[in-house]
This record gives structure tokens, sequence and C-alpha cells, in this order.
């Protein structure tokens, strides 16, 4: 073979970049960089600048998923045959998904941030923080290689540490963060284990060649790629908070800055089974008779374990609706595994479960904690019983908390909960697993429990004077943009379905 034939079949390692491809996640870490610079000129009287010009930068990242809408793009390819899938970044309609999940999430928490950054927390090393944990997650749906996985991974983690410990002189908010990071750095070193024994025992990092060359690992490879699957599967489970991974979540959640906490009950969330959901179906379907049942397992536990630690909840505890909602936050991930495991057994058609799950969730939690923060203001010990009587000191405040609770539980009028759990339900009855379906049910029945006990607390005669529960227009915005969406998918469930169904691969 002549040198010039020998060049011509050799893969070019000269990588194209297209820009527009990857222009939601680098928009949203450049605004990042312009946030932490302008915070050395900006007086501290107009510190809330930094927050707004952090929102426009969420919203302009939302609108750049438009253009991509046909998800047909890939970029950072080694070879030139995109169809090869031999790519780092696809923006596929999977990516898509969940990359509106996360900025918009991002968003809702910086609408909600907007009026501690000015009183309460360091304005500039917050939204630095915020967008660069945002720009991990966005980047983490579009890898499709081990390497850019992982750095996306510890993209969205590390922030989230620094974060939930801002609070300076806080101690609870220091233990908080603490747990935190001593969890998820554990959880790296074990991914990060997993992934060098997959690498060893394939020589590649690409999820789809992944996925080919574990099915013809040598023999004397076998126990090195076993053990790289499982040690693999282990990190993300800490990432999802799976249990027995789970014992961060309580007291986190308490910890740190209320829109810290659903941050992290929302896109912290996203962001792992993200994670778990590339390294399953894409990289190791020829494993799936190890990790399906696992998995299997794990959602059982997760949501037994998470419904009966909010159903033990002490009303008149310091931070117990915070708790509650941590605990709540835990058993939701059981579910959201469901389908996941299920993929296992039938077809990766089942992710589409766990993605309208988790758009659902999202809407109906973030929404939650806008609540919660608002009444945050007048209770800061936020007990379940401050929100006694909450309807007639705020009915707007108590009938969208109402809402978003009975959509946790999956009653109406909280018509997109129903048909998600539903959703979910029917991935396990349709992969044969009707033992974790019957568990589900199960779990549903303690859900409805907790959540209606809070949502009639509510509606009760309150206790003493009533006390006006008065918010920020930012956090009157958040509460009013999640209820706008829990209502429209509510009447219109079929749009999150299909757009789930359309996410896949």
């Amino acid at each position: 073979m002549s040198p010039v034939t020998a060049t011509a079949a050799a893969p070019s390692l000269v990588q194209s970049v297209d820009w527009l491809a990857i222009a939601p996640p680098t928009l949203t870490a450049l605004v990042a960089l312009v946030v932490l610079v302008a915070d050395l000129f900006v007086p501290e009287a107009r510190k809330q600048l930094l927050g707004w010009i952090s929102v426009a930068g969420l919203v302009a990242a939302l609108a750049l998923l438009a253009p991509l809408r046909a998800g047909d793009r890939s970029t950072f390819c080694l070879t030139a045959d995109t169809q090869l899938r031999a790519c780092s970044y696809t923006a596929d309609h999977f990516t898509l998904v969940i990359q509106f999940l996360v900025l918009g999430g991002a968003l809702v928490t910086a609408l909600l941030s907007i009026a501690d950054t000015r009183d309460r927390l360091p304005a500039g090393e917050y939204w630095f923080l915020l967008l660069s944990s945002a720009a991990g997650a966005a980047l983490l749906p579009a890898s499709r290689d081990l390497a850019t996985l992982v750095v996306a991974l510890e993209v969205a983690s590390l922030p989230a540490f620094a974060l939930v410990g801002l609070r300076r002189g806080d101690r609870v908010s220091s233990e908080s963060a603490l747990k935190f990071f001593l969890s998820s750095v554990t959880a790296t070193a074990v991914t990060l284990l997993g992934v060098s024994f997959v690498y060893a025992a394939t020589g590649t990092l690409h999820l789809t060649e992944v996925a080919q060359r574990l099915g013809d690992v040598p023999g004397q490879l076998q126990t090195l790629a076993q053990t790289g699957v499982v040690l693999t599967l282990v990190g993300f489970a800490f990432k999802t908070a799976a249990v027995p991974f789970h014992f961060w979540v309580p007291d986190t959640y308490v910890g740190a800055p209320l829109p810290v906490a659903a941050y992290l009950s929302v896109v912290g969330k996203a962001v792992g089974f993200t994670g778990l959901i590339l390294v399953t179906v894409v990289a190791f379907p020829s494993y799936a008779d190890v990790w399906g049942p696992a998995l299997a397992v794990l959602a059982a536990l997760t949501m037994t374990v998470g419904n009966v630690g909010a159903l033990r909840q002490v009303s008149t505890r310091a931070w117990s609706a915070v708790r509650l909602l941590a605990w709540s936050s835990v058993a939701q991930a059981g579910y959201l595994l469901v389908p996941i495991a299920a993929a296992a057994y039938s077809s990766d058609d089942q992710i589409g479960a766990t993605v309208a799950y988790a758009l659902m969730y999202a809407v109906v939690n973030l929404g939650a904690f806008a609540v919660v923060a608002v009444v945050a203001r007048t209770h800061p010990e936020n007990r379940i019983a401050d929100y006694r009587g909450l309807y007639a000191a705020s009915p707007a405040a108590a009938l969208t908390l109402g809402f978003f609770l009975l959509n946790l539980a999956g009653l109406p009028p909280g018509i997109i909960g129903l048909f998600a759990k539903v959703t979910v339900f029917s991935a396990a009855v349709d992969a044969g697993l009707g033992w974790l379906a019957v568990i589900m049910g199960v779990n549903v029945v303690i859900g409805l429990y907790y959540y209606l006990r809070w949502t009639a607390l509510l509606f009760r005669g309150p206790e003493g004077e009533t006390v006006r529960h008065r918010a920020p227009a930012p956090v009157t915005l958040a509460v009013a943009l999640t209820a706008v969406a829990g209502v429209v998918l509510s009447g219109y469930p079929q749009f999150v379905l299909r757009f789930a169904a359309n996410s896949l691969f």
C-alpha cells in the first residue's frame, strides 16, 4: 500500500466542530464567565443585574435549542461519516429533551435565587457556580464517549458542592456541603475506576464502539469488563440518589439554600439519570442481564425507602417540609429507575417513560419548591405545620402548592402526574416485571397518604392570626411559570408522552 493510500484510509484526527450543535451549553458557560468578570466592576447596590444577565443567558440558551429540533447533528467526530456514530457530541432528540429540562430547571432556579442573592448570598460567586453547573448538565446528555461523559458529570457536580455551602458562617450549610462532597467524590472515584476497566477491556471510549466490543471481549478480559460495568453503574447510582446511596439527600437539601435544593432535586437528578441511561442502553446493552435485574431491585428499594422516609416526617419538626420533599425525591428516583430496568427486558422504547416522568417531575417539583420558598420568607424553619391555613392567608399559594402535591401523588386534577405514573407502570408490566409493578402500586398508595395529609393541611382553619405571604416578583414569576406549565400539561398530557416517545436515540 502506498503512503498516499494509507493516509487516505486512516481516520482523520482533525475533528470538525459544529458550533450550532454545541451552542446551548457553550453559551451558558460563556455567560458564566461574563458574570464572573462583571462581578468585579458592578457596584454592590446593583448586584441584582448579574442575576438578570444570568436569566437572559439561560433564556437565550433555551432559544438555541429550536434550530436543533431535527435532532440530526453530531460533532467532534473522528470520521467524516457521522453515520458510524464515532462522535463525542450528538445533538439528537434525547439530547434536546434533556437539555430543555436542564436549562428550563436552571432558569426557574435563577428566578427563585434573585431575591436571595440580594441579601443572603454572594451574587457573583452564586451566579457563576449555577451557570457553570448548568453548562455541565447541558453537555452531559450530548456526550457520546466515556471521557466526555465523566467530565460533563463533574462540571455539573463540582459547582453544586460550593452552592450548597455558600451561606457563609452557617454550620448546617457547611456540614451539608461536606456530606454532599464526600459522597459525590466517592461516586466519581468508583465511576472512574469502572470507566478505566471498560476502556482497558475494549480499547475505546466511544459509547457505541464500547457496545460493539463488549460483546466480543477475549476470555481473559471478561472479568475486567464485568467489573468495569458494575463499578460504572454503582457510580451513577450514587448520582441518582438510589438506595443505598441516598443518605446525603435529606441533610443536603436542608442545609442548602432553597433554590439550590430545588436545583439539585431536578437538574441534579436529571444529570444522574441521563448518565445512567447512556451507559446502560447505549454502551452496555450486551450486559443487560446484569444491569437489568440490578436496577429493578434498586428501583424497588429506592421507592420504598423514600416513601417510608417521607411518611415518617413529623410536621412540627424544623425544616420538615424540605425533608419531606427530599425523601419524596428519593421515592421519585425509584419510579424513574423502573423504565430503565424495563429496557433490559423488552426494548429501548421504555426509556421514553423515564423521559416523560422526568419532565413531569421537573415541572411540579420545581413548583412545589417555589411555593416553599415563598412560605419560608415568613416561616424560616419551614415546618409542615407552618402550612396550616395557608389558603386563608394566601389562596393562590395554597392552590398552586396543592396542585403540585396532587401531581406528585398522581391524583386529579394533576392529570400529568397520573399519566406519568401510568406510563411507568405500563413499562414494568410490558417488560414482564409484574413484581416491580406491584411494589410500585403499594408505594403509590403510601405516597398518597403524606401528599394528601400536607394538601389537607393547606385548607384547614389557621391557628392564631393569619400571616400574609408576600413574594418578590421573580419568585412569583417562577411559581406562575411552573403552575401554567403544569396546568397546560395536565390538559394535554399527550404532548409530554409524544415528546418523550420521539426523544429516543
